[in-house]
């Protein structure tokens, strides 16, 4: 099975190496990287691309010209990992807070599964103890209750960001029809797949905060995401199971 792994950066640079080499070292045959580098000021497309030039056709950088988002930058990376022939593509970001371990429990549960969440609210997840008491409430509060109350949505943390996709779900959930370009991507992509009637597993994953670096999650950016769940709903509330694409 061939497996791409699409990493957006932005300012990733003292990450990248570690991220790569982890992956690289996972009992995953045919596995490699694509780094979706947003033009990042600190030169995370320049290290990317000095690996890229010392491993070929282990690692591809997608360089586009300044910070488009992370919903454009994910549906390029998928569009480009489908357009190479995977049939697995895992999103994940640079930053330590996705643990590559999981990655080879995903891959396995696509054989039955037609998307792999690795999630932090499912019993067994676990966030890192330096969360302030309200950051997890917050976090908690958003997945658990608010998102799933108004969209009616199973998942119990909407807002994940570490997946393993089918290609064939990929194909199916349309791309073009995921409007959503911040955080509030991972909330569109989660309702889209349930509401075309996917399979869904999450498996839980101990969710470390960042090593190096700051979070680019601002409280704006929080309360923008959940000001758009509405949107969402009503942009595709007449969806079913037969409207998949392809």
């Amino acid at each position: 099975m061939k497996t791409i792994v699409a990493i957006p950066t932005y300012n990733e640079a003292h990450n990248i190496l570690g991220i790569v080499a982890e992956l690289w070292a996972l009992d995953v045959p045919d596995l490699s990287v694509l780094v979706v580098d947003d033009n990042s000021p600190d030169g995370t497309g320049d290290v990317a691309e000095q690996m890229a030039a010392r491993n070929p056709g282990r690692i591809d950088v997608m360089r586009r010209p300044g910070k488009l988002g992370l919903g454009t930058a994910y549906k390029d990376g998928f569009r480009w990992a489908l357009d190479a022939g995977a049939d697995a593509v895992v999103q994940m970001d640079a930053d330590f807070s996705h643990s590559p371990g999981y990655i080879p429990q995903m891959l396995d549960l696509l054989g039955d599964y037609d998307v792999v969440v690795g999630s932090r609210y499912v019993e067994g997840g676990r966030l890192d103890k330096r969360w302030g008491v309200g950051r997890y409430l917050l976090s908690w509060w958003a997945n658990s209750i608010y998102t799933r109350l108004i969209l009616g949505v199973g998942a119990k943390d909407a807002t994940a960001g570490f997946k393993a996709w089918r290609r064939e779900t990929l194909i199916g959930l349309g791309l073009d029809r995921i409007h959503s370009n911040g955080y509030d991507f991972q909330v569109e992509m989660a309702y889209v797949t349930e509401k075309l009637g996917y399979r869904v597993k999450e498996i839980p994953i101990y969710f470390e905060d960042r090593r190096i670096g700051q979070s680019k999650m601002s409280m704006n950016i929080k309360l923008e995401a959940a000001m758009r769940v509405w949107d969402i709903r009503w942009r595709h509330r007449r969806l079913n199971p037969s409207m998949r694409a392809g």
